[in-house]
């Protein structure tokens, strides 16, 4: 096979970020493996296929941990003297160690302890509803998809209330995604800080315990020596980032296709049953997460018969393989009622997205409540004016619209 000429995936290009789906299907189309060139100039091997990607995600020869990159510039996006700490979580690892990890907070995120949490996260979202129904107006990102999961996985873990918005704007600034790679200056001052306020948090839980996730790690840790600091450390971080900034995108695009899609936003309102089939099809036509999953090649290797060289970038592209016609008919179609739904937004394998069941629920539960709450929704503005987030983490940044007035 001759040598593949690298395509730039342009997220300076508003036209990109509002619809990067004719590009994904080009490439899609071009070949099984494509190179391609991200954020920061990173050179990277997108898998672009349904079976090739499913393939890949529980492929052993391809390393979760970034520090088996080949390519300086991902790591150097990373303070240097703060990287093994950053990286030291479950994301991140391989096993054991990602075993090990994995099964300290696995516990949690059971479908049945979730299901318990239902009448919590439905009066967390009636409270925020509740203040903006008397308007007729709202943000639906800043009034309710942000602040919802939020207080959620801060609720789980036992953050305490006036104090989520400070993680929130450390968190902004860590992950901040666009045409060029995050400040390593501006992450390690926000990584200090949110380390510091960690570290404060987790003697606060030694010495007060609550009945939360953060005092059930913190007590792993010093009864039986299973998480270094940096560990603990890491593994609070990632629940309270990951806990919270894919859920977001999901609920404010799902209210977004469905504005956009006015026969399918009819149809779910005159059936509600279809609200599970309809969060899953929102996942698999416009996910949180795009292109896909970065993995690291451990070896000299072969995917789908494309030569993949040792620590190469691999992005197994969930949000490209998801429209694959080979899988999904019509696959460029919104479909509420699609069944056989086995899209990749949470991934595959050792490495699936631990709080799906959590993002599943408040998923269904804040679009179902919006639109039993919420009559005649709609856009405050033109669909071509919602501005989306560049980058990895896909998803509107605000999301105006207006709807019928309430008490």
């Amino acid at each position: 096979m001759s040598e593949q000429q690298p395509t730039l995936l342009p997220y300076a290009d508003p036209a990109f970020v509002a619809d990067p789906f004719p590009l994904y299907q080009q490439l899609r189309e071009d070949g099984p493996v494509r190179r391609v060139v991200v954020a920061g100039g990173v050179d990277a091997w997108l898998v672009t296929r349904y079976e090739d990607g499913l393939a890949a995600l529980s492929d052993s020869r391809l390393s979760s941990d970034v520090r088996d990159a080949s390519d300086s510039r991902i790591l150097r996006q990373l303070p240097e003297t703060e990287r093994d700490s950053m990286l030291s979580n479950m994301l991140r690892s391989d096993p054991p160690d990602h075993t090990r990890l994995r099964r300290l907070v696995s516990k949690a995120f059971t479908a049945r302890r979730v299901a318990g949490m239902r009448p919590r996260i439905q009066a967390i979202t009636d409270g925020l509803l509740d203040a903006v129904v008397p308007a007729g107006h709202a943000d639906l990102v800043a009034d309710f998809a942000l602040p919802l999961p939020v207080t959620v996985i801060s609720e789980l873990l036992g953050v305490p209330v006036d104090e989520r918005r400070d993680f929130q704007h450390w968190t902004d600034q860590m992950l901040r995604r666009g045409a060029e790679p995050p400040d390593p200056a501006v992450v390690n001052e926000a990584w200090q800080h949110m380390r510091a306020y960690l570290t404060g948090l987790i003697h606060a839980k030694r010495a007060h315990p609550g009945d939360d996730l953060l005092s059930g790690l913190v007590t792993a840790r010093d009864a039986e020596q299973r998480l270094s600091e940096d560990e603990l450390i890491a593994m609070v971080f990632l629940l309270l980032v990951a806990g919270y900034i894919t859920t977001v995108n999901l609920i404010g695009t799902g209210i977004a296709t469905l504005l956009a899609h006015p026969g399918q936003l009819d149809l779910l309102r005159s059936d509600p049953e279809l609200l599970p089939g309809a969060i899953e099809e929102f996942l698999r036509y416009d996910g949180p997460v795009s292109p896909g999953i970065a993995r690291f090649a451990r070896e000299d290797m072969e995917i789908a018969g494309v030569a993949v060289p040792r620590g190469a970038t691999v992005l197994i592209g969930s949000a490209v393989a998801d429209r694959d016609p080979k899988r999904f008919p019509d696959p460029d179609r919104l479909d509420i009622t699609r069944q056989d739904n086995a899209h990749l937004a949470f991934g595959h394998g050792i490495h699936y997205c631990l709080g799906a069941p959590l993002a599943r629920l408040e998923g269904q539960i804040a679009i179902g409540t919006v639109l039993r709450r919420l009559p005649g929704l709609a856009l405050a503005t033109d669909p071509e004016g919602i501005r989306r987030r560049p980058g990895g983490l896909r998803g509107p940044e605000s999301l105006p619209v207006t709807f019928t007035p309430g008490g």
